[in-house]
């Protein structure tokens, strides 16, 4: 066993996203396609026998208490573990772009540390774990492209006849963020889509559906708007992906980006069959 790990962090697309309800809680009841992408976050994992868990940021700054530094608390506390580790980050994936890279950070760190600590906890157990640590890390944990039903908690990986077809998609960050809480907050949000099938779903793929969040997120960051009309004129269907402001469309031929502002980030990726830590359980 080695007692050193380097792990990506894959981000991930939201195909569609449907609001069918709310719950008394307030949560709020999706229907979606996660997939997962080629963008990812890299986590460096050394031990550390005196149980305390340290992290350096190898490139923009994180929050003291991220994602990863809990994720990995979270484990020692479920398990009684006494050792620790020291993490270095990598981070490509944006924030508040809707990607899930936090959530992809996290669960990857509760596998890497799941295998540097030798707890043995199977798939499940990690994401009863990862489930309190935020609605998108049990996905990234079930190893697969996925529909996602519930409050994010239901995943039903899309294998054999619904495996997705390898595909490009090019990927705009504006420089603006997008605050999660306000949009699900928003009067104007609609919450009564009806429920949709898998089977529907597998008939049009990368042409299924919307983004509810979408019109919301357009009023609060106009620049969501700006980054999907660009996509249109270069041929494309542009969408939010997720509650954040990044937007995607299915790459079918190159583009030139010199049209667009300097200040977006963007980067043509692959989808990915599998999460590159599937095996790891």
């Amino acid at each position: 066993m080695q007692s050193l790990y380097d792990v990506p962090a894959p981000a991930k697309l939201n195909l569609f996203l449907h609001i069918t309800g709310r719950r008394p809680d307030g949560y709020h009841l999706l229907q979606s396609v996660f997939m997962l992408i080629d963008w990812c976050d890299t986590l460096h994992f050394s031990l550390r026998r005196d149980g305390v868990v340290s992290r350096e940021d190898l490139g923009s700054a994180l929050p003291d208490e991220d994602l990863i530094v809990r994720a990995a608390r979270a484990l020692q506390t479920a398990t009684g573990c006494n050792l620790g580790a020291h993490i270095g980050v990598l981070k490509r994936i944006p924030t508040q772009a809707g990607m899930g890279g936090g959530s992809s950070d996290a669960a990857s760190a509760l596998l890497a540390l799941n295998r540097l600590w030798r707890l043995g906890l199977d798939r499940p157990a990690l994401s009863q774990i990862g489930l309190a640590l935020g609605a998108d890390v049990p996905f990234f944990l079930c190893g697969h492209n996925a529909w996602v039903e519930g409050i994010g908690e239901k995943i039903t990986p899309l294998e054999k006849a619904y495996a997705l077809p390898s595909a490009h998609f090019a990927v705009i960050k504006p420089e603006a963020g997008l605050d999660t809480k306000q949009i699900f907050s928003s009067p104007m949000l609609k919450r009564d889509s009806s429920n949709a099938t898998i089977a529907g779903f597998a008939a049009e793929h990368y042409d299924f559906g919307r983004n509810d969040l979408q019109s919301v997120a357009q009023a609060l960051c106009p620049e969501v708007k700006k980054a999907i009309e660009w996509l249109d004129l270069q041929g494309f269907s542009g969408r939010m992906t997720g509650s954040g402001s990044a937007v995607f469309a299915r790459a079918s031929h190159a583009i030139d980006f010199s049209s667009a502002p300097s200040a977006w980030e963007i980067k043509v990726c692959k989808n990915l069959m599998v999460h590159p830590l599937a095996g790891w359980i």
